[in-house]
């Protein structure tokens, strides 16, 4: 059974939606599942746009047989060897003895690396500017490395000004039968798991994105086709303004982020007070998480989304709570920079959290942290309580001054 639907008159869409992954990359939940696209452009020469992962084989296998009617693929165009999008390369050549695989030197070599093939009189390679003729349709390379493989490319198709961004504009989720962003709630439904693929994805690489950004802007661009989640044929400037802000690591919104490493609930119940002067000091976007119950691709979402951070910690071993330190290993991991961040540390002998978290911030690039920081010994004592609602002013200014 086929799933295809077109995306032009000649364009279709061959991908595969996965709701049964339970992980992006062995790393990342996936409540809602994934989709891998790929899409098959119907000219005088038919040219397939990358494949798909392993799982979803015959899906796809399907749908392009169908898509086809009996034609032959000329061109497979491989953007990104990722696994996940390239696992099929070696069946497509298999399937299709007239197939010519398009890619950069790098993509060759990765393919050479991946599978055991012979891509003599087989392979097309293509540099930056480079255009490859389809008939109606023609294809021009952008190169688009670390964005977020050093092989990666774009092409653009200038008959219906689409652009095939490869891992770029990405989003995690299964879209449910729709296709399109206008077809679902974006904001509502997807924004969050576009921006917790980008920040854990691609988040490290905002200079590259950037790049590509610049790009992007020479491009007259009706329709962006990437290789996760809604095709973008409308309202295009919400999404690339999105990318703008994450790969400049500027916060999406002004709020407070408040995270919480305790063991037994005293470091939490400072975190609450916290929160709730917070509120009385008129702070109207105020989250918090426990970094030991959510996934922390989900709190590295959230510090690319707020502008000021709350890292109320438990001291463990004399170090930083283990899994605050996971967080923080990850922002650093993945370039987050600049926010404004202020401490709760807690220790029953000797508090030390608060110290080695500054230690970890100075690490990174325009982490500032805000004074004062909170220092427990066991549990939050009443005459502490208006340290934490100094802290809560504090806050409040520094938002008031963002403005």
């Amino acid at each position: 059974m086929q799933i295809t639907r077109k995306i032009s008159d000649d364009i279709v869409y061959v991908g595969v939606g996965d709701k049964r992954l339970a992980r992006f990359e062995n790393l990342f939940p996936l409540p809602s599942g994934v989709t891998y696209n790929s899409y098959l452009i119907l000219d005088d020469k038919v040219a397939l746009m990358d494949t798909a992962d392993s799982d979803v084989t015959d899906q796809f296998i399907d749908n392009i047989e169908t898509a086809l009617e009996g034609r032959t693929i000329d061109y497979l165009v491989v953007h990104h060897m990722e696994p996940d999008h390239g696992a099929n390369i070696k069946r497509l050549l298999d399937r299709y003895p007239q197939m010519k695989v398009v890619g950069n030197t790098k993509i060759e070599t990765m393919i050479h690396q991946f599978f055991d093939v012979d891509l003599t009189d087989r392979m097309v390679t293509v540099k930056e500017g480079d255009s490859l003729p389809l008939g109606k349709h023609e294809l021009t390379f952008v190169m688009a490395p670390m964005v977020h493989w050093p092989e990666v490319m774009v092409s653009y198709d200038k008959t219906t000004k689409t652009l095939f961004s490869a891992d770029a504009f990405g989003t995690f989720g299964d879209l449910d039968g729709a296709l399109f962003n206008d077809e679902v709630d974006f904001p509502e439904d997807y924004l969050d798991e576009a921006r917790r693929y980008y920040a854990n994805i691609v988040g490290k690489y905002g200079m590259q994105t950037q790049a590509l950004l610049k790009k992007a802007a020479g491009l007259e661009i009706e329709m962006i086709a990437p290789l996760h989640g809604p095709v973008w044929r409308s309202n295009l400037e919400y999404f690339i303004d999105k990318y703008q802000t994450w790969s400049s690591y500027e916060p999406e919104e002004k709020g407070v982020l408040i995270l919480v490493g305790s063991i037994y609930g005293h470091t939490h119940r400072a975190a609450d007070k916290l929160a709730a002067a917070l509120k009385e000091e008129g702070v109207s976007k105020v989250k918090m998480y426990d970094v030991s119950k959510t996934d922390v691709s989900y709190l590295i979402s959230e510090i690319f989304k707020y502008s000021h951070v709350v890292l109320a910690c438990a001291t463990y071993n004399n170090g930083i709570f283990p899994k605050m330190a996971d967080f923080i290993h990850d922002c650093q991991a993945l370039c987050v920079q600049n926010r404004q961040v202020a401490i709760i540390e807690n220790g029953s002998w000797a508090p030390a959290s608060g110290k080695l978290i500054r230690e970890e911030l100075a690490k990174m690039k325009k982490m500032e942290v805000l004074e004062p920081q909170v220092t427990i010994k066991s549990a939050l004592k009443k005459e502490q309580e208006e340290e934490l609602c100094q802290l809560a002013k504090v806050f409040a200014q520094s938002l008031k001054e963002g403005e």
